[in-house]
């Protein structure tokens, strides 16, 4: 099930010099513009695959016991990085553009070595140093200018001391912020090389990136791919990190068939749901019969409306991988979305049985039992839906399906409280605070469900979101 999920709205007004700087480790907020984040992409199929990717990394690091959560942008470009100690930002660009596990792997050793590094901390606190600097800095300047201003005469050498002032400063600031964070960037790749040799890896896909990024001298171009904007490569540095992915014992290690032929599949399934239909059909032409293609085909087939053959196609990959849950969850998605709820149910179930019970299928499941407009479901909807949000509590599908279901019981207390969730997670605080009131008056003071709605009611907004 690949969804697009908008992120809660953030702001964030770096100025432009330190820009180049923050990106290194920027905040989500950082990437906002005129108050919309980039909306991340969401499936279980390609966030397991990450997740695998990252556990033994992370294991190396010390950081297996911090929840790490892997998040999938939907942007093209290649890039990714970290924002907050606990997650790693991936475009799904850049797990198109990776060839390999190994490639993006590699790339996810170095942003994990910033956050092994504490690289986040110390960089707010460089910020912070500079925006002390960059006042001061400014004050001084615009002090020189009005005083130059009441004196008459606008061209005096007063006036022009007053601009020197002020840019003088910001060029030093911006050229010890870029210089801190690339000493960042070549620890951070330190980092990852030990990471990958502690866990039997190659850090040739990691060489491979940047010295791809550097070849392609993206670095000073216009429009420059954003991952080599916030990750300074000059020639040296990818000559150190080459010398140091050599010294591995690991170099040669290839990745193994059965993980290159899953990563194929994720970047098949991407393909499918996010480029046009002729840009699936050029990576994928009808005459390639792997097993990737055949899956690019079958979801491009059902997106452009021909589901007759698609769910033929997708059969077609059941027979060949009976046991492989993504091809259920493809075809209940089809089925559901094709307007067969019904019909989606049982593929749904079983998709939901050989993920062992992943919660975004389950959403998709408890969709499709709501969607049967069958009030029969309305129960088994609801303890699934329950139990899928217990564990994924970022994810307003969950909590939209569980308002209808509860809409089919009559329960308009819970539906009201499941739909101020929903709109809560989707940083719409007036709709959330509106429906949580609503439902407040529908539950008894001081049960489980006022006191949740109350706190709904009650909570103050994201930085950068308007309390309206």
């Amino acid at each position: 099930m690949l969804l697009r999920i908008g992120l809660r709205k953030k702001t964030s007004k770096w100025t432009a010099l330190m820009t180049a700087a923050a990106l290194a480790v920027a905040p989500m907020a950082a990437l906002a513009q005129e108050n919309k984040g980039p909306p991340i992409l969401r499936d279980t199929e390609s966030e397991q695959l990450l997740r695998e990717y990252t556990r033994p990394i992370l294991r190396a690091a010390g950081l297996e016991k911090q929840n790490i959560q892997m998040v999938i942008i939907n942007e093209s470009a290649f890039n990714a990085f970290v924002a907050d100690g606990r997650r790693i930002f991936v475009n799904y660009g850049a797990i198109m553009q990776s060839e390999t596990p190994n490639q993006i792997i590699g790339v996810l050793a170095h942003e994990t070595g910033h956050l092994a590094g504490g690289h986040l901390a110390k960089m707010r606190e460089q910020l912070a140093q500079a925006q002390t600097q960059m006042i001061i800095a400014m004050l001084l300047g615009a002090g020189a200018m009005v005083a130059g201003v009441r004196s008459g005469n606008s061209n005096n050498g007063l006036v022009n001391a007053g601009a020197a002032a002020v840019a003088g400063p910001q060029e030093m600031i911006r050229r010890t912020l870029i210089s801190y964070v690339r000493q960042q960037e070549e620890n951070a790749d330190k980092a990852g090389v030990k990471f990958l040799t502690a866990t039997g890896q190659s850090a040739r896909g990691m060489y491979e990136t940047f010295k791809r990024f550097t070849n392609d001298s993206l670095f000073a171009a216009h429009g420059a791919d954003p991952y080599v904007q916030s990750h300074p490569m000059p020639a040296e540095r990818v000559a150190a990190l080459e010398e140091l992915a050599r010294s591995s014992p690991y170099w040669d290690k290839k990745d193994d068939p059965a993980l290159q032929m899953r990563h194929d599949m994720v970047r098949a399934k991407i393909s499918a749901f996010m480029e046009r239909q002729d840009t699936v059909y050029r990576r994928y032409p009808m005459s390639n019969t792997s097993l990737p293609a055949r899956y690019a085909h079958a979801i491009t087939t059902y997106l452009h409306g021909d589901l007759r053959s698609a769910i033929a196609q997708i059969d077609g990959l059941i027979q060949l991988q009976p046991g492989n849950p993504y091809f259920y969850e493809l075809r209940g998605q089809a089925l559901l979305e094709g307007g067969k709820p019904a019909e989606a149910i049982a593929p749904l179930r079983k998709a939901v049985q050989l993920s062992n019970n992943a919660p975004l299928i389950e959403m998709m499941l408890g969709q499709a039992l709501v969607a049967t407009d069958n009030k029969a479901y309305a129960e088994e909807a609801i303890s699934i839906l329950r139990a899928a949000v217990a564990r994924e509590t970022e994810a307003p599908l969950g909590y939209t399906q569980l308002a209808m279901a509860y809409g089919r019981k009559g329960d308009y207390a819970e539906a009201d409280l499941a739909s101020a969730q929903a709109a809560y997670l989707r940083g719409d605080n007036k709709t959330a605070r509106d429906l949580a009131s609503r439902a407040k008056t529908r539950f008894a003071i001081g049960t489980p469900g006022w006191v949740k709605a109350d706190d709904i009611v009650s909570a103050k907004p994201l930085p950068g979101q308007k309390n309206n």
